[in-house]
């Protein structure tokens, strides 16, 4: 009821909704209200005025503030903002009391008063229906809810929605309530669906959770909010019927979990270990063992496989576990019962059985760890069944059964494709057959090769293999005449249609074209040479040659033969068409057994024959391995015929092997010219050799080699010269060994000027490779730059050591020494030189110019560097004709004494 005033505004009794007792003296207006009041009186319908009187009455009492709240909003029934401040002050002021308290009913009330003309304001509703939630009325909530979603526009039922839902999810609230609630809620927001599947979760509501998610994953249309797809909603439902079969009934679990696992592959293992689960709860254990059987025959991968595997032990061992622990507490006491009853003969079994299986589960639990390898080769198989070493891998498994070896073998052979097998499908046949022939059946053994001689292999060479393994398996058997006519049987060419002809591009099956097989052909020969005739054997031979499959080793074996029987020409005329047949390098086999052979057996009978035979097979080998074939010819000759002849192959052999094999050669035909020719025919060989263009490195050791040869002879000019031409391919920094020979020598055999000129073409021929190594950097240099995009000025250290280069080989220039020297000089005379310039003495020796190329001498000697007078150079012409015998070495030794 509302508080009642007199129409000049003094109130007379107070309002006992609001649970205070006004007291007249306390509500009377004050001194500060005067002001307000008097415009109040003149204007009372102003809601700033109300609001600005509430202000500054702030400090008042509470029921001062209500009584002039209750005049507001009677004055202004449809002012939202007086009455949501009265409302929330009220709201505050309650909170703290216990809900008995007589301010909650009087709250309410001015709630409704408020929703008379504030129906369409949600704050308001959203402020009294969080009132009404703390006070845990249910039917008021529920009912003051629908009217504020029958009053609000759709567009704000969200607000009323999320209150609504909260106080739903508390305890207390009817779940049949709470059920309803959502479902009123699922028409306003149908994408929410999942918060209710999980609020019927934690009701226990699993039945209705399984019918929603079936619902779901049958709707095309529905897309899940919590971004789930129908996949992870399979595997949702399915393990919630499995966890809970006794309170889902309204799906067929079975048939619903199967479908499931033909459309979901990746969750196979899953989804079986499911559907055993559901029987396993339901106490259906022989049903569970089957769908665990049927999902460990079904499944292709390892890990679906040991998934279901390891469920399925935990399983047999949970079961037996808890046998043994039921059998421990409540055995029965048989022994007792025995002995009351001494007459029975055991035809009461069945009334005394007490059902002790033990020891029958703890074998089913062994058998199925046993038939672990089995079942995971099954799976390996159900991936491939064309997969060989899969087969093999199996098979082997059975090595004690032998029966299941057969089944297993006839499973293979049946299985598997040739044209897609993984591996050697042959093998599976001839391991088959082989079993047969361990196990003494030879007839079976014969039978299975005969089926696999009919396969389509994929390659010739599997047939032959095939072919082999039975011959092989009749010479085992001493049945020789079987694997002749076995061979011949199966080198038999198969007959072919006049009026058609086989494309090159259609391929005909392997069965007509093994007869073209070299590995059937040899072992056909083999068999023919042990076991056949000579006829037989060339025959085969013969054919091998005529189809034109023959190997290079087919050609020396019938060679061989023949050569074995006595019949040589028949051998050579083998070796012409192996020759004819082959080309190199895969006729060198050939041709050097030939070569042996006929040398061997004929030496100098029939040496031109023999010669022909060698320049046919020089003319034909290529560069590279005519070198062996060129020595045995120069051999041949050399033993047999001339060695004029010799010599001619020996050149000839140099000019056409290869340059990294020349240097060998040469030191072979020098040795063997020296023998047989001399020195003459040796010089003309190294003039020879020094003419071509060989490498520079070849040229150097020949010339040295031709040095010492004419050192040895006393030829010392000839020798200087020789070394003077091989010093321009002698780098002093790379070759100190050809420098340092040359330094010997001329220590020993030379004089001042020699040495002097020794030392220059030294210095000459370091500057001039400095120079191009020099030329090369420059020229690589800015080339590089540009390449990497930075090209810079070289530096200046490089400008002066170019400098110091031209003017060191300026001055070389000056002194009259080329940079090169070619063909044979003399060396100098001693006094042979112009004049020497004013101021000098002529006899004068100069030893210091050497610099650091003379290093060797200067440790060797250990000259010392002095002034001596001129008397000591006073020399007659005898002296000097005594001083020209000597080398350099002894006269520096005079001269230091």
């Amino acid at each position: 009821t509302m508080a009642t005033h007199q129409r000049d505004g003094r109130p007379l009794t107070g309002s006992s909704e609001a649970g205070i007792d006004y007291v007249d003296d306390d509500l009377l207006p004050q001194e500060p209200d005067l002001i307000f009041e008097a415009e109040l009186l003149r204007n009372p319908n102003l809601p700033s005025l109300w609001s600005r009187y509430l202000d500054a009455r702030k400090d008042a009492t509470a029921r001062r503030r209500y009584v002039i709240f209750e005049r507001a909003v009677n004055a202004l029934p449809g002012s939202y903002k007086l009455w949501y401040a009265y409302l929330q002050e009220r709201y505050e002021a309650v909170r703290d009391l216990r809900i008995t308290e007589a301010a909650y009913p009087a709250l309410n009330n001015t709630f409704e008063r408020a929703l008379v003309t504030m129906h369409k304001m949600p704050k308001i509703w959203e402020l009294y229906l969080n009132f009404l939630v703390e006070q845990q009325d249910v039917t008021s909530v529920r009912q003051t809810c629908n009217r504020a979603l029958a009053s609000l526009p759709v567009t704000q039922h969200d607000r009323v929605w999320t209150i609504y839902l909260g106080f739903i999810r508390q305890d207390g609230v009817p779940v049949d309530t709470a059920r309803r609630v959502y479902r009123r809620y699922l028409k306003f927001e149908p994408g929410h669906a999942e918060e209710y599947i999980e609020f019927l979760k934690t009701c226990g509501r699993w039945d209705e959770v399984a019918e929603r998610l079936a619902i779901f994953l049958n709707d095309e249309t529905f897309q899940s909010l919590a971004g789930k797809s129908k996949h992870d909603m399979w595997l949702e439902l399915c393990e919630i019927v499995a966890t809970h079969p006794e309170e889902v009934n309204c799906l067929d679990i079975d048939s619903m979990i199967r479908g499931g696992i033909r459309k979901f592959t990746d969750e196979v293992g899953r989804l079986w270990t499911c559907l055993a689960d559901f029987y396993i709860r339901r106490g259906l254990f022989e049903k569970a063992r089957d769908v665990y059987e049927e999902g460990l025959a079904t499944v292709i991968t390892v890990r679906d496989f040991s998934l279901i595997f390891d469920a399925y032990t935990q399983f047999e061992e949970s079961v037996l576990s808890a046998k043994m622990e039921s059998a421990a507490e409540g055995a029965l006491d048989v022994e007792t019962e025995n002995n009351s009853d001494g007459n029975n003969s055991g035809t009461d079994f069945l009334l005394t059985d007490s059902g002790d299986d033990l020891d029958l589960r703890l074998a089913r639990l062994e058998f199925l760890m046993s038939r672990r390898p089995e079942l995971l080769s099954s799976v390996m198989l159900r991936q491939n069944p064309h997969n060989v070493h899969e087969w093999r891998k199996r098979i082997s498994l059975f090595e004690d059964d032998p029966a299941r070896q057969v089944v297993t073998f006839t499973e293979a052979v049946t299985n598997v494709d040739p044209s897609k097998a993984i591996g050697k499908p042959h093998s599976l046949w001839v391991d088959f057959a082989k079993f047969y022939e361990i196990h003494g059946d030879v007839e079976n053994a014969r039978i299975v090769f005969d089926k696999a001689v009919r396969v389509p292999y994929s390659t010739v060479d599997d047939l032959a293999t095939v072919w082999c393994e039975w011959g092989e398996l009749e010479l085992r058997q001493q049945n020789f005449g079987g694997a002749l006519s076995l061979m011949r049987r199966a080198t038999t060419e198969p007959p072919r249609s006049p009026g058609l002809r086989q494309k090159k591009s259609e391929l005909l099956p392997v069965q007509d074209q093994l007869f073209k097989s070299l590995k059937l052909w040899t072992f056909y020969c083999d068999l023919e040479e042990s076991l056949g005739s000579l006829d037989s054997a060339q025959a085969v031979y013969n054919r091998v040659l005529d189809l034109r499959i023959a190997s290079p080793q087919v050609i020396l074996n019938f060679a061989l033969l023949l050569q074995e029987h006595k019949l040589f020409e028949e051998s050579y005329k083998v070796y012409e068409r192996g020759i004819n047949l082959f080309k190199f390098p895969h006729c060198r086999e050939i041709w050097q057994a030939y070569l042996k052979d006929f040398v061997g057996r004929f030496g100098s009978k029939k040496l031109e024959r023999a010669r022909d035979l060698f320049e046919h097979c020089v003319a034909a080998v290529p560069s590279k391995e005519s070198m062996p074939f060129f020595l045995e010819y120069a051999r041949l000759e050399e033993e047999h015929g001339l060695a004029r002849r010799a010599m001619d192959v020996y050149e000839r052999a140099c000019k056409k092997v290869p340059n990294d094999e020349k240097l060998e050669l040469y030191e072979l035909y020098v040795s063997r010219a020296m023998d047989s020719f001399g020195v003459s025919k040796v010089r003309n060989i190294y003039e020879a050799a020094i003419g071509q263009s060989l490498p520079d490195g070849v040229t150097k050791v020949l010339c040295t080699r031709y040095a010492r040869l004419e050192r040895k002879l006393g030829e010392i000019d000839r020798a200087r010269s020789l070394y003077t031409h091989a010093s321009q391919f002698a780098n002093p920094q790379q070759e100190s060994d050809f420098w340092e020979e040359w330094n010997q020598f001329e220590v020993r055999h030379g004089n001042e000027d020699t040495f002097r000129e020794m030392l220059r073409i030294k210095r000459s021929v370091s500057a001039s490779f400095s120079q191009m190594h020099f030329n090369m950097a420059t020229i690589e240099l800015p080339s590089r730059a540009v390449e990497a995009g930075n090209v810079h000025a070289p530096a200046a250290p490089k400008f002066q050591e170019n400098e110091a280069l031209e003017e060191s080989m300026a001055e070389l220039e000056r002194g009259g020494l080329s940079d090169k020297i070619e063909g044979f000089v003399k060396a100098h005379t001693e006094g042979g030189g112009t004049g020497p310039a004013d101021g000098e003495n002529p006899d004068e020796i100069d030893i210091g110019d050497e610099g650091e190329e003379g290093g060797a001498v200067r440790e060797e000697i250990d000259v010392e560097q002095s002034l001596l007078p001129e008397s000591l150079f006073s020399h007659d012409l005898e002296a000097g004709a005594r001083d020209e015998g000597a080398g350099a070495l002894d006269r520096f030794k005079r001269q230091k004494l």
